[in-house]
């Protein structure tokens, strides 16, 4: 038969972003006034991202799309792309996404990377050598904190797996 296994991680959810910690309410809060500046003229659905830099830059990026569909950018993945343009391979400590979704003015709870940004953010943490944690919010309501955002992509695919 074989052996069953089991994958299981904890994070951390608080009622609301009051109860975060100075330093992480700022980023997060950061993460939610970029949002403003995303280009999503099609879906209509704004992010906002965040990160804390190990050497205390605060980068900021939204999510960017294109006519050309699929062509857009998650706000996750330009906000890599542009720490690696400007620190070359800085290690993130935190980072904070959060969103509003002007279809229907939603933004109530927390959202989670799509699995490209996923794959992204893992493979990023292993190239710097160093975990990043995330904070996860809409404008209002819940937050989640999560300490390594390779707990969210279990049985992940990295370059060790073309070597």
């Amino acid at each position: 038969m074989g052996n069953i296994k089991k994958y299981v991680f904890s994070y951390n959810e608080l009622e609301n972003d009051s109860l975060l910690h100075t330093k992480d309410k700022l980023l997060l809060s950061k993460a939610k006034e970029v949002t403003a500046k995303a280009y999503a003229p099609y879906s209509d659905f704004f992010v906002g991202a965040a990160a804390l830099l190990s050497n205390k830059k605060i980068v900021t990026a939204t999510n960017q799309e294109n006519a050309s569909f699929p062509a857009g950018i998650c706000a996750e993945r330009v906000l890599l792309s542009t720490i690696t343009s400007l620190y070359g391979e800085a290690a993130i400590d935190t980072l904070a996404i959060s969103y509003i979704n002007h279809k229907n003015n939603k933004s109530d709870h927390p959202i989670s990377p799509c699995g490209i940004c996923r794959q992204s953010l893992m493979e990023y943490q292993l190239r710097v050598k160093h975990p990043i944690r995330l904070i996860l919010a809409g404008m209002k309501g819940k937050v989640i904190i999560i300490d390594d955002a390779s707990f969210l992509l279990p049985l992940n695919f990295s370059g060790d797996d073309m070597a």
